[in-house]
C-alpha cells in the first residue's frame, strides 16, 4: 500500500510540474496573427470628400458668425437652512440669451431669472461674468441683464424684422439645451401671429411658432433667419413630454426691440393704457350673461385718457346686478375678446399715441379716438 501511494504522489507531482511549464511557456508565446489571416486588415483609403454644398456652407457661416453674440445664463437662488438658519445659495437653472449692445446688455427670458438672487454669464469665448438685473416685463416674459465686460465686449446679434415673416421660411435656433451649449438646430416658420397665456390672465401676442428643435435651455436664445438677423426670441415649447415635439415659440424680434429699450431707459416696461379696471374673470362671466364678445370697463379712473374720452363705466343697481358702460371690442378695427387680447393690443402703441376704440354702448357700435397713457 505505501508503494503504490508513493507512485500515486510522484505521478501527481511530475504532472504538476509540467502543466507548470506548459502554462509558463503559452504565456511567453507570441499571439497568434489573425490578422495575417484577413486578406483586408490593414485601415481603408478615406475617399474624396469634395467641396460642401453651397446650403452647408452658408449654415456653418451663420454659425461661426452667430456663436459669439450667443450666451449661457446660469441661475443660482439663496435658501435658509430650517434647522440652522444659515442663508446658502443653490444652483436654480440654465438658459440661453444674446448680446444686445455693447454696453454688456444680455437679453433673455424673463422666466430664465424668475425667482433668481444671482446670474452668471458665460461668453463664447468662456469667460464668466457676474451679471445684474436691468429689469423685466413678465407679461411679455423679456428680462435684460447687464455685465461688465468693458471694451472687450462681444458683438451684438444683428436685428432684424418679425413683421415680415413668410410660413415656410428658413430660421435657425442656438441655445443652451440641457446644458449642451451653443447648439445650433434648423427648421422653418411653421405659422405667425400665434398666441400663449403670459402673466397676469394676459397673453402674449403675435409669437413665431418654429419647428426647429427648442428644449429646455434654448430659453431666452435667438431665433435668427437666413441672413443671421434676430428674429425672434425662442420662448416656449408645447410638448406633453417636456421635450422638443416640433413646436416652439418665439416673441417676435419686433416685441422684443419696441420692450427692450424701455427696460434699459426705465427699470422697466411703460405699459400703455387707457386708465380703466378691468377683469378678465368677470369679465368672462358678464360676457357670457350679455352674450358679447369684448372688454367690459368696470371703472374709468378719474382724470385718466378714458374719462377724458367720455368711455362710462358698468354701474350696480341697488338688487346688485351689473349694468354694463361702455364694452370695448376692438382697437384699431382689431378685434378684442378678452382683457389679455386688450392689453396685449395696446402693446403694439406708444404712451401718447392716439388710437380708436370700437365700442358698444346702449346696443350701437361707436367710435372713441383715446390718446393712451402710461398705467399706473
Amino acid at each position: 500500500m505505501q508503494n503504490r501511494s508513493d507512485l500515486f504522489l510522484r505521478r501527481l507531482f511530475w504532472l504538476t510540474v509540467a502543466g507548470a511549464i506548459l502554462i509558463a511557456l503559452w504565456r511567453h508565446l507570441p499571439p497568434p496573427n489573425h490578422a495575417a489571416d484577413l486578406p483586408h486588415a490593414e485601415p481603408r483609403a478615406v475617399a474624396p470628400r469634395g467641396d460642401l454644398a453651397a446650403e452647408e456652407q452658408a449654415d456653418i457661416a451663420l454659425f461661426e458668425s452667430a456663436r459669439n453674440s450667443v450666451v449661457f445664463i446660469s441661475t443660482r437662488q439663496q435658501v435658509r437652512d430650517f434647522w440652522t438658519r444659515n442663508v446658502f445659495s443653490v444652483p436654480r437653472g440654465n438658459g440661453s440669451g444674446f448680446v444686445w449692445d455693447t454696453h454688456g446688455h444680455i437679453v433673455t427670458n424673463f422666466h430664465v431669472v424668475e425667482g433668481a438672487s444671482e446670474a452668471t454669464v458665460r461668453l463664447a469665448d468662456g469667460r464668466d461674468y457676474k451679471a445684474s438685473l436691468v429689469g423685466v416685463s413678465p407679461a411679455h416674459d423679456v428680462a435684460v441683464l447687464r455685465i461688465d465686460v468693458g471694451e472687450q465686449s462681444p458683438p451684438p446679434v444683428p436685428l432684424g424684422s418679425s413683421n415680415n415673416l413668410r410660413v415656410g421660411q428658413k430660421v435657425f435656433a442656438i441655445g443652451n439645451p440641457f446644458g449642451l451649449d451653443w447648439t445650433l438646430t434648423t427648421g422653418i416658420v411653421s405659422a405667425l401671429d400665434r398666441s400663449l397665456a403670459g402673466d397676469g390672465g394676459r397673453s402674449i401676442d403675435h409669437l413665431i411658432q418654429t419647428d426647429a428643435a427648442i428644449n429646455p435651455g434654448n430659453s431666452g436664445g435667438p431665433l435668427l433667419d437666413s441672413a443671421g438677423r434676430l428674429i425672434g426670441m425662442n420662448t416656449a415649447i408645447f410638448s406633453p413630454s417636456g421635450a422638443s415635439a416640433g413646436i416652439g415659440f418665439a416673441v417676435p424680434a419686433d416685441t422684443v426691440n419696441h420692450i427692450v429699450p424701455q427696460i434699459i431707459r426705465h427699470g422697466r416696461f411703460i405699459q400703455p393704457g387707457l386708465g380703466i379696471q378691468v377683469d378678465e374673470t368677470l369679465n368672462r362671466r358678464l360676457s357670457v350673461e350679455l352674450g358679447v364678445e369684448g372688454v367690459i370697463i368696470l371703472d374709468v379712473e378719474r382724470g385718466s385718457a378714458a374719462a377724458k374720452a367720455g368711455l362710462r363705466a358698468a354701474r350696480v343697481r341697488a338688487d346688485g346686478i351689473i349694468v354694463p358702460g361702455d364694452i370695448i371690442v376692438a382697437v384699431e378695427n382689431q378685434s378684442i375678446a378678452s382683457v389679455g387680447q386688450l392689453f396685449a393690443s395696446l402693446d403694439d402703441f406708444q404712451v401718447g399715441n392716439m388710437v380708436s376704440l370700437s365700442i358698444l354702448r346702449d346696443g350701437e357700435e361707436v367710435r372713441v379716438a383715446v390718446t393712451l397713457e402710461a398705467m399706473r
